[in-house]
């Protein structure tokens, strides 16, 4: 069972407000493109592919790969944007054994229930050699979040996600190593202005977990510095390898 069942309005509103710019995207591109060097033919992988913006931006970025959209949410499923989705959650990947080259999880690893489970499946319908890119916040890893600046309460939640130890050490029982570890800065939006006025706390996990009150308050500091900050909303998150 996932963090949050995903129903129409949280679909909704994650459709709404998730999807980032090209500009955003560059640095992901650069990183995805060095650790997986897709050519045609690569077969990826997106598992908890949600409204599918990820699979459609890897099917626009690699001429001639095959992108597999794997999402358990029917809410998420009835919105992606990715015509190739199946139903199924990572420890169910309906595919076969030793189908894919590369698979990818993007903030997604928080909803994963038993991590062992999750890798074992990974490996099953990875080919040789394969590697798994998962992009996350993990627990203890929120300072370069500007969503934790104005909901710190948010950071109890971050703290139960997976740790990256956690993930490497679940991975590592189904014989996988980690390659790489690092930080992917992203544009997340033109201003805090922007931030602020498209603000919607279903779209967010950690938002939907804390209190009322908690939510109102970090909503009030955001709109706050929203009158007086300008600049763009540069964020980082992790991106872990593993093969």
């Amino acid at each position: 069972m996932a963090r949050i069942a995903y129903n129409s309005h949280d679909a909704a509103a994650f459709e709404a407000t998730r999807h980032l710019s090209d500009q955003a995207l560059a640095g992901w591109r650069e990183a995805v493109t060095r650790h997986l060097n897709p050519q045609p033919g690569t077969r990826l992988l997106d598992l908890g592919a949600g409204t599918g913006a990820w699979a459609q931006t890897f099917t626009d970025w690699y001429d001639g790969i095959d992108v597999v959209a794997v999402e358990p949410a029917e809410a998420m499923r009835a919105r992606c944007l990715h015509p190739q989705v199946l139903a199924g959650d990572a420890a169910n990947v309906p595919l076969a054994a030793g189908s894919v080259d590369a698979a990818w999880l993007s903030t997604v690893i928080h909803h994963v229930p038993d991590l062992t489970a999750a890798a074992r499946e990974l490996r099953r319908v990875l080919r040789p050699g394969g590697q798994v890119l998962i992009r996350s916040a993990f627990a203890g890893r929120h300072h370069a979040i500007t969503l934790f600046r104005f909901f710190p309460e948010a950071i109890r939640v971050l703290n139960t996600y997976p740790s990256v130890h956690d993930v490497e050490a679940a991975f590592a029982a189904a014989g996988f190593a980690t390659i790489s570890l690092e930080q992917v800065p992203q544009t997340t939006a033109p201003s805090l202005r922007d931030v602020a006025a498209s603000m919607r706390r279903e779209a967010h996990t950690p938002l939907q977990l804390i209190t009322n009150n908690e939510y109102a308050a970090g909503l009030a500091r955001l709109h706050l510095a929203a009158q007086t900050e300008s600049g763009p909303v540069i964020d980082a998150l992790d991106l872990l390898v593993l093969r």
